[in-house]
């Protein structure tokens, strides 16, 4: 499927004027049921435009994580056609034969790589291990993932399916994990403009690439086995990292609490955009003046297969977790403690934090 149509659409829908109506700010959408998630145009950040402009593009970024936690990225330089070809490979590597993925399976949290089978994984805010594993046996995130790491670290090994089982997948990935680690460091450069810092500050904490490229695979499911007490697709959870980069298909399912009145409303695909979101740890870094906001994946609208029956139709995202690296100690940002708002955590290692939270997710 492409995801290269136009945002032209959007500019030019019509807008009906209103004598002295006063629009709401992003603020005031957020606290309200009316929440939205803004879309920013990042081409010109990345153009290296005059410091004002970037200063702009910044702040509007910014302000979107302050407020809702996510924006939509449009002009973010991935071409369509490289995102059509990563759902290509990983559609057809979630294809293979059960017995085949399961000899790439992932089996450490230290190395998060690996084929993840529907049910082993339970997102959850929770961090006990105990509850976790009572919330996986009763219901189990309905999805299955492969997980992919930095290719040369020199400990933990990426698990890569034979190139006769699945052709160019390995290639494919890997450059599409340079690609996103790309744009990871230009829009944490804004990031740091935005929170009155050298663009550079975070260059030298994320140089490391210790992310994680994610692809996800949502079977087709009968309906009313998601509507199951506590059944999701995948539960309500932060992500642990700076941001996320997700690249939704069209069919959707992606839900973002609004962080005021604590309801989920759908964060529905615009062709041609990237869903960004903070981190727990960018949300550490900020000492919560930027926001990790809960989301969740939940099931679209459903087809009718019988009088009796609906079957939910299968879904693709690729989500690339982007975080500092594994040795940078996460501590509140100057620009971001004072005397009416000192720190409020404790200093904690990238490593520290993403292994424990990853530990107790997995069975």
């Amino acid at each position: 499927m492409s995801l290269r149509r136009p945002l032209a659409f959007l500019r030019d829908l019509p807008v009906r004027s209103l004598p002295r109506q006063r629009y709401s700010t992003l603020s005031e959408d957020v606290r309200s049921h009316s929440f939205r998630i803004p879309i920013i145009d990042f081409s010109a950040f990345r153009a290296n435009a005059a410091l004002s402009e970037k200063r702009r593009v910044a702040d509007d970024i910014v302000n979107g994580f302050k407020e809702a936690g996510f924006v939509y990225l449009s002009g973010h330089g991935i071409p369509g056609d490289v995102i059509d070809n990563v759902y290509k490979k990983s559609a057809a590597f979630f294809g293979l034969p059960q017995e085949i993925k399961d000899q790439v399976a992932w089996d450490d949290p230290r190395a998060n790589r690996g084929y993840v089978k529907v049910g082993r994984e339970r997102v959850t805010q929770s961090s006990d291990a105990a509850e976790i594993a009572t919330l996986r046996a009763k219901a189990p995130d309905v999805k299955e993932s492969m997980e992919i790491g930095r290719d040369w670290d020199p400990l933990w090994k990426n698990k890569w399916p034979k190139e006769a089982d699945s052709p160019e997948f390995k290639q494919t990935m890997l450059q599409f994990f340079q690609t996103c680690h790309e744009l990871h460091v230009a829009v944490m450069r804004s990031v740091a403009l935005g929170l009155d810092l050298h663009e550079s500050f975070f260059d030298r904490k994320i140089d490391e690439q210790y992310h994680n490229l994610r692809l996800l695979s949502y079977p087709s499911i009968r309906t009313k086995l998601l509507s199951q007490e506590g059944q999701a697709r995948a539960g309500a959870h932060s992500d642990y990292g700076t941001i996320t980069l997700l690249f939704q298909d069209s069919v959707g399912g992606l839900e973002v609490q609004n962080p005021h009145t604590q309801h989920f409303q759908p964060a529905a695909p615009i062709p041609g955009t990237i869903v960004v979101n903070a981190g727990d740890l960018l949300a550490r870094w900020s000492n919560d003046v930027l926001r990790s906001t809960l989301h969740r994946v939940v099931a679209p609208p459903a087809q009718k297969i019988s009088d009796t029956e609906c079957l939910t139709p299968k879904r693709q995202s690729v989500a690339f977790f982007c975080n500092p690296n594994f040795d940078a100690v996460i501590e509140a940002l100057p620009t971001c403690v004072g005397a009416a708002n000192p720190s409020k955590y404790g200093s904690v290692t990238t490593e520290q934090y993403i292994v424990g939270r990853l530990a107790a997710t997995y069975n």
